[in-house]
């Protein structure tokens, strides 16, 4: 692939978006290389957990304007449709994403970081959905995502006002989960990526399901849904040998996984 680059290494997958020269903007060859990129760690069952992040002082700056201005009505919307399947598939994949955001976070890039599960931002990082300076709206996903993570008025506020905030804000609207210093963000997003490829997976991609189909419904059903991921994990051999090793009071030598 010529925009992505993939590697992994301890049961962590990185996908790196590489077109630096253009601050990483998603253009049509990076969305198609960005989805054949997470199918690859979908299907690699060595990878327990992935993390994305972007090339030079961009995580990713945008969607790319200039391959975006002359499109028809039809055009663009179909350019929000692919992106937004791309995004989705990110979303729902069975291992936990994490978003390492290492610098700018703006339009498709706030987008591509809110279809991840958890986002830890630089210090340098700077998030915003600026479409509505360009006389357009969000289209991969934004007007959804954004108000889901940080409140229906927030949301409005940064998506309205065209507005641009920095790593400091973003942790204090809950848009990011936490915030570090820029020379140590890779290996902040790694180390929790490898505390959770240490867990129990079918209980980790259960915890995922039910978090992800319950945002999407009332409570009852969404309790529902817990209920099924609850029952799923009593039936692996992870359930029965940590619980018998926490009775015995003794340490648990790893998980099996299965």
């Amino acid at each position: 692939m010529k925009t992505i680059e993939i590697s992994g290494d301890d049961h962590v997958g990185l996908i790196t978006i590489n077109r630096p020269e253009a601050l990483n903007a998603l253009n049509l060859e990076v969305l198609a290389e960005l989805k054949q990129a997470v199918c690859a760690m979908e299907q690699n069952d060595d990878v327990f957990v992935v993390v994305l992040t972007g090339a030079g002082k961009a995580f990713v700056a945008g969607a790319d304007i200039g391959q975006m201005k002359d499109l028809s009505a039809i055009e663009a919307k179909k350019f929000s449709e692919h992106g937004n399947e791309v995004f989705l598939m990110l979303e729902q994949m069975s291992k936990p994403v994490i978003a390492a955001v290492n610098g700018f976070a703006l339009g498709g890039g706030c987008e591509l970081a809110l279809a991840c599960d958890i986002r830890i931002a630089s210090e340098k990082a700077k998030f915003g959905q600026p479409e509505v300076g360009l006389g357009i709206t969000p289209g991969f996903g934004g007007t959804q995502r954004l108000p889901r993570t940080v409140g229906v008025s927030k949301a409005k506020e940064l998506i309205f006002s065209a507005g641009v905030i920095d790593a400091q804000e973003a942790l204090r609207i809950g848009l990011v989960s936490r915030v570090v210093p820029a020379g140590t963000l890779m290996e902040s997003a790694l180390e929790l990526a490898k505390i959770i490829a240490g867990r129990a997976q079918v209980a980790v991609r259960q915890s995922k399901s039910a978090v992800n189909r319950g945002m999407q419904c009332d409570i009852a059903t969404g309790a529902a849904y817990e209920a099924e991921a609850f029952a799923v994990c009593f039936a692996t051999a992870d359930q029965k040998d940590a619980m018998t090793a926490f009775v015995e009071k003794r340490k648990l030598s790893g998980f099996q996984n299965r």
